[in-house]
């Protein structure tokens, strides 16, 4: 957080820290009923019985992308839980990386976050850059596992 931006007395930021912790609890709960919803809703799932292999194909796809949907709720909650537990521990809003302060217009939107801005943008450029890395090797030994084969 910037000078600007830090709240001005110990008020302001319990009042934030309870802003926050309120925040953080009803996106909790509100995370939970969507997860227990379609969980409900794959149970009471229609019976087999008279419906084409279209229907059931789109059944189990459709029962993918919830179970994808709720591994990626899991991690949020995950991610909540722990954001929870560093606003009792008086280390929440400061970044796991350069452990300077998180501006609060960030933890408004992102209230789980662990990094600044800054460290967000480096360690997605490195993420991005491993990621190149690991597709050119995987192509260069495509090509010359395929050179390879041509050489038997």
């Amino acid at each position: 957080m910037s000078k600007s931006e830090a709240p001005k007395d110990a008020k302001a930021r319990r009042d934030f820290l309870k802003s926050a912790t309120d925040r953080l609890l009803e996106t909790k709960k509100q995370l939970h009923r969507e997860m227990q919803g379609r969980v409900k809703g794959e149970t009471e799932g229609v019976k087999d019985e008279g419906r084409d292999t279209y229907d059931l194909a789109s059944d189990e796809r459709d029962r993918e992308i919830n179970f994808i949907l709720n591994d990626r709720e899991r991690e949020k909650l995950h991610a909540i839980d722990e954001a929870l537990d560093r606003i009792k521990d008086k280390t929440y809003g400061i970044c796991d990386s350069c452990e300077g302060e998180i501006h609060l217009g960030r933890l408004k939107v992102l209230p789980f976050t662990r990094l600044c801005v800054k460290c967000q943008e480096e360690n997605e450029k490195e993420s991005k850059r491993q990621k190149t890395l690991e597709e050119e090797r995987g192509y260069r030994r495509l090509v010359l596992t395929d050179f390879e084969e041509e050489g038997s």
